[in-house]
């Protein structure tokens, strides 16, 4: 009964009320849809940045470091920096007083590949917190609304009593409850995801770090069993595997 007299509500208080209506549907729709899309997502890429940075650092050698066919960021971060220490070794050398160090060089490249990764992990996320925080203005919009069209209606009437009032308004004030309804998944996901990308971006940041250590020192910082470095690693200037 109370579902009839909302949607009856809706359909009585004009193309207002029903555009309204179907703007907090949309909020609704695209913010679960972005919800379940970055929850499966960031699931997937937690699990292949510790695969992928696991795997990295047990291999013999960057070459086998690299083979691997995950596609995660932390993967695309190695590339990136090992072609940049390609890049350098390769054309430094003819501009050797024109160009910044094969340190700051590889740092630059590494900071520009975890730009772009943290552009993709915060996609959709702009749209979570615009429905976060507007969905409870436009479910407020549509009560006020609401229950100007229903005093109004009552006014036109004659019949001010309290049976008479309360329906009306009630169901008017259901709008507002539906804005709450949009906006609470929304901002709780907003919030999850962004502490998600932080603890990704903190796990690619501290490999960025040990790799450009490695890059740049030929040996890792830390010391690892896993890790059979016994001399230090230089790059070849053609496939970028150690000598």
């Amino acid at each position: 009964m109370n579902q009839m007299n909302t949607l009856g509500f809706i359909q009585q208080g004009g193309i207002v009320t029903m555009t309204v209506a179907l703007i907090l549907v949309v909020m609704s729709l695209a913010s679960w849809y972005f919800i379940v899309v970055k929850t499966l997502q960031n699931y997937q890429l937690k699990r292949a940045i510790k695969r992928t940075i696991t795997a990295f650092w047990a291999a013999p050698h960057v070459q086998a470091g690299m083979s691997q066919t995950d596609d995660s960021p932390a993967l695309q971060l190695a590339k990136h920096a090992i072609a940049a220490a390609q890049h350098h070794q390769t054309h430094a050398t003819q501009h050797a007083n024109e160009v910044c160090s094969f340190d700051e060089f590889i740092a630059r490249n590494i900071r520009r590949s975890l730009t772009q990764t943290q552009s993709q992990l915060e996609t959709g996320l702009s749209v979570l917190a615009s429905v976060g925080s507007v969905s409870p203005f436009v479910g407020l919009f549509g009560t006020v609304w609401g229950i100007y069209h229903a005093l109004a209606s009552i006014s036109a009437s004659g019949q001010a009593t309290l049976d008479k009032v309360a329906g009306p308004v009630g169901e008017a004030l259901i709008m507002t409850a539906i804005g709450l309804a949009v906006a609470i998944p929304a901002v709780l996901a907003y919030n999850a995801f962004i502490k998600q990308n932080r603890v990704m971006m903190g796990q690619l940041e501290s490999f960025a770090q040990d790799l450009h250590t490695l890059l740049t020192t030929g040996a890792p910082l830390f010391l690892k069993k896993t890790i059979p470095h016994t001399q230090p690693v230089a790059l070849n200037t053609t496939i970028g595997v150690p000598v």
